[in-house]
């Protein structure tokens, strides 16, 4: 039996797909392409725009892990990227709303 260590040249990191974000990621996804076709008009840029968004987040997630073999910087790099495309969508769902002059709920609610 054998209890060195394991000496592959690239150690493969975590399943992305096994991620908490990941799996959340892949559900916004999901949702914002159905609430986008669904009550957007056809045609409207937003719907691009927001699934566009919600798609980055959920690749970068996916890129971001596999960078991580190689480069925690770039896996960093990307995780933000992703985070800034649920922002960026947060803020289109939060211009729905407020353009169709309907209620946000509170954090807490």
């Amino acid at each position: 039996m054998n209890n060195q260590p394991s000496k592959e040249f690239l150690p493969n990191r975590g399943n992305y797909r096994k991620l908490i974000a990941y799996k959340k990621a892949e559900c916004i996804y999901d949702i914002t392409f159905y609430f986008a076709h669904k009550h957007l008009e056809k045609g409207d840029r937003t719907i691009d725009q927001m699934v566009q968004a919600a798609r980055s987040c959920k690749q970068n997630i996916a890129e971001g892990s596999a960078a991580s073999t190689t480069s925690k910087e770039t896996e960093l790099k990307l995780i933000n990227v992703a985070r800034a495309s649920l922002q960026e969508l947060l803020t289109d769902y939060e211009d729905y709303l407020r353009v169709r002059s309907l209620n946000t709920w509170p954090p807490d609610s």
